[in-house]
């Protein structure tokens, strides 16, 4: 794949960037910069350290063992997608998914560790929103290949989320940023703030959304959060409705999202995008068949 100039980049993200980044002035310069690092550097070490380390038909656990991604990795796949050569990302995890790594596998230990390494960039000034933004919507689209859902008509109004705080809750910067990247990435977003139970439900009943994002900041919320993700899986009228929730507490304790009944939990609101993504694909594969 040649390097992009801006009509291969609207052609490449319009379902997973809003409009008014990738029609930046700035935004050629930004990814002809970080490209010549990418290409330079960071390819050909990881082309180098995944083609040589295992020989051709070594035993599947072998193979999963070794070739589990590294925090190098991460850190060098987040990288890649900061630049505008989507070909190196998706020539990179093919060749993880060819040695017996399953698209789940790669979700939970490549691509959204990437995605919360991209906010992680963003927290300690290291590249900016936009830098990220962009990052991210490759992110999306490369889970989006992966899984076969970006051909699927619908996909740009079918992208809906509903957003809420957990009633009773003050965990309001948390939703904020989530919104905000979600906005960003292309999503139709939709808040429920300072809202009751019932009437997050039935704005999850008066409207179709693929998913739904929860905030929490504490403990004695959890009852009110379990309680608020039922109703909105008995109202929606998208009944296979994706939920998922964020806080502290889930960064501490992942595993908790599915003791509350959600489907999934993100560290940071770029990994909460890509986690929307992971949640549509499942959806949208779903309605397809």
């Amino acid at each position: 794949m040649p390097a992009m100039d801006r009509r291969g980049l609207e052609r490449l993200e319009t379902h997973f960037v809003s409009p008014e980044f990738y029609r930046r002035d700035d935004v050629a310069v930004r990814q002809a910069r970080l490209a010549e690092v990418v290409a330079g550097r960071i390819i050909p070490q990881l082309l180098r350290l995944h083609t040589e380390v295992l020989p051709e038909a070594p035993p599947v656990e072998l193979v999963v063992e070794a070739l589990a991604p590294s925090s190098s990795d991460i850190s060098a796949l987040a990288h890649i997608v900061l630049g505008s050569d989507l070909e190196a990302a998706v020539s990179y995890v093919l060749v993880l998914r060819d040695r017996g790594l399953s698209m789940e596998t790669l979700f939970l230990e490549l691509l959204e560790p990437a995605a919360r390494y991209l906010g992680q960039l963003w927290d300690e000034d290291e590249c900016d929103f936009i830098d990220v933004t962009l990052g991210v919507a490759r992110l999306q689209k490369l889970l989006a290949t992966f899984n076969g859902s970006h051909l699927l008509p619908g996909l740009d109004t079918r992208r809906q989320v509903l957003m809420a705080v957990t009633p009773g809750d003050q965990h309001y910067f948390g939703a904020s940023m989530v919104e905000r990247f979600l906005s960003a990435a292309g999503w139709g977003v939709e808040t429920a703030f300072d809202r009751s139970a019932e009437d997050i439900a039935q704005a999850a009943h008066a409207q179709w959304f693929a998913v739904a994002g929860l905030t929490v900041g504490s403990e004695r919320s959890l009852p009110r959060l379990e309680e608020t993700i039922r109703l909105i899986r008995r109202h929606s009228r998208n009944q296979m409705i994706g939920v998922m929730v964020g806080g502290p507490l889930f960064t501490a304790d992942p595993a908790l999202a599915l003791e509350v009944g959600a489907d999934g939990t993100a560290a940071n609101a770029p990994a909460a995008v890509l986690m929307a993504q992971k949640l549509f694909d499942e959806i949208a594969l779903k309605i397809a068949d």
